[in-house]
């Protein structure tokens, strides 16, 4: 009888470690991309595949809710207080993940750093000239001119702490485009809703929960980790994804999609994407690689619209995409303020039209060009379609694929001839106008005018939007501006993708437009 009693006892003692252990279970997502953040310095770069990890871990004063709208981050209110004048409250008691408190000395700090020549969110935050701290929880953000919208600039400008930054020597940015290592591109300390645990370059981040975040009680994520896994291989990362090895795909290759969907027993997200696909040109540089001693024939607008002619984007929508993305005119989507279905329309799809512009423009034989293209997988295959129909009208473009710690530099350098390349922005068009197009200088302007495109016109518009208060005048001038872009085409607009997640039953995500997925609304099921 005591032996079996006893025996009873530690059978009854096992079941208990079990399910202790059970209940420890950590809830892990398991995210798998074909891209790497490249550094987890806020400040550095203005790249969607660095925004899907840093902004989990540090926060702007604004942020966005599930359905993208703006709303308040780190700071509770904002307000004008006079034409050049915005002022901030703070929000108390937030914390940054070594439990110092996040103050305007941060705020203020961040903002300053946010401004200087080798940050990319710079773009974003022209016309600030200045920030003041008015008490503990209040800055001022002083501007040169008025500014109805700044708040909506401000997102995606991430608060630092300033002790942090000045204790590991990494006050100013980092020099991306110069290849600069810091203490801030494998590290991170910020208020948000998961710390960085470790980044492995081009391999996996890896984050956990940060218990003291400020928002868990009003969010109803779940997760205790995160991990965003690099996965180049299209077929390895769906293989990973049917194994069970990760969680959510956040670009799934499109032609398995369709089987995707017929099989059942995983999650199909999809929305329409915020962004555009662009042609970059090289409008700048004397003359060409390739093509000693002629003058640069990307200068001519008549072979930009040949370009734009000899390419058939319809039909490489329909056999290269799948159907699962849109052909587009428009460089800015209809998910954006001030868009007129009009922009939609393309040049025509005309090889002997193409032909003939460039005959007429002094290049009856056409010309060779490197064609610089991102690796990821349905990038890579668009831009050999489009290579394969520049050259059925004259124009040899060698294809240079590349990861994205070679491409984006040449981008942001101007070091390109030919370059295809995204941008997911805000609901706001100054953005995209002042980033893709305006005249780069050097500074805040043009970061990422690849081509180095300049007009005097053009710049005169995007900077009147910046200042413009009233919303319909507003979107004149947003008219006014594409469809000087539609006659000069200083890029080439050419298709919208469907964005599609791929994901295990059992996990609750929110899509954002740009390709975001912001954790602190994901849940994981308990089994």
């Amino acid at each position: 009888m005591m032996r079996t009693s006893w025996l009873c006892a530690a059978a009854a003692a096992a079941l208990l470690l079990v399910a202790g252990a059970c209940a420890a279970q950590p809830r892990v997502l398991r995210i798998a991309s074909a891209n790497d953040p490249q550094t987890m310095d806020p400040h550095a770069v203005a790249l969607l595949y660095q925004s899907r990890v840093v902004q989990q871990i540090y926060e702007g004063l604004v942020d966005r809710d599930e359905k993208f709208r703006l709303q308040p981050s780190l700071a509770l209110s904002w307000s004008a207080v006079d034409a050049k004048t915005w002022r901030f409250k703070l929000r108390p008691g937030v914390k940054f993940h070594d439990g110092s408190a996040f103050t305007a000395d941060d705020a203020v700090f961040s903002i300053e750093r946010a401004l200087k020549p080798s940050s990319q969110r710079a773009l974003q935050m022209h016309g600030i000239t200045g920030v003041r701290k008015i008490d503990p929880l209040t800055i001022d953000i002083l501007l040169d001119s008025p500014d109805a919208l700044l708040p909506e600039r401000l997102f995606l400008v991430d608060m630092m702490s300033r002790a942090w930054c000045e204790q590991h020597q990494v006050v100013l940015p980092q020099d991306y485009n110069g290849k600069q290592e810091t203490f801030a591109v494998r590290n991170a300390m910020g208020t948000g809703p998961f710390m960085l645990k470790r980044y492995e370059s081009d391999v996996r981040t890896t984050l956990a929960a940060f218990p003291s975040w400020w928002g868990r009680a009003t969010h109803p994520g779940n997760l205790d980790e995160a991990q965003f896994l690099v996965i180049q291989s299209d077929a390895t990362r769906l293989a990973a994804l049917n194994s069970g090895q990760v969680d959510v795909v956040l670009d799934p290759p499109f032609q398995d999609v369709a089987r995707l969907r017929a099989a059942g027993g995983l999650k199909i997200l999809e929305t329409g994407d915020i962004g555009t696909q662009y042609l970059a040109l090289d409008q700048h540089s004397a003359e060409l690689p390739g093509n000693p001693g002629r003058p640069n024939p990307l200068k001519d607008v008549r072979v930009r619209r040949a370009i734009y002619q000899a390419l058939d984007m319809p039909l490489i929508v329909r056999q290269v995409l799948r159907g699962q993305a849109q052909a587009t005119g428009s460089p800015l989507s209809a998910q954006m303020d001030g868009y007129l279905p009009e922009f939609e329309t393309r040049p025509p799809y005309d090889p002997a039209a193409a032909r003939a512009l460039l005959k007429e423009a002094g290049y009856p034989n056409g010309f060779s060009l490197p064609f610089d293209c991102l690796n990821t997988g349905f990038r890579q295959a668009v831009c050999q379609a489009m290579a394969a129909m520049l050259e059925r009208v004259g124009i040899r473009a060698t294809l240079q694929v590349a990861p994205s710690a070679l491409f984006f530099p040449k981008l942001t350098q101007a070091t390109i001839s030919m370059a295809e390349f995204g941008w997911s922005p805000t609901p706001d068009p100054w953005i995209v106008l002042q980033s893709l197009v305006h005249t780069t200088d050097g500074r805040n302007s043009g970061v990422f005018n690849a081509g180095r495109y300049s007009d005097a016109k053009l710049d005169a518009l995007i900077d009147a939007i910046r200042v413009e208060p009233d919303l319909a005048r507003r979107r004149e001038k947003v008219a006014e501006a594409v469809r000087l872009m539609g006659r000069e085409l200083p890029v080439l607009p050419l298709y919208r993708v469907q964005q599609i997640w791929v994901a295990r039953p059992g996990v609750e995500l929110v899509q954002w437009p740009n390709s975001v997925l912001a954790l602190r609304w994901a849940r994981l099921a308990v089994k």
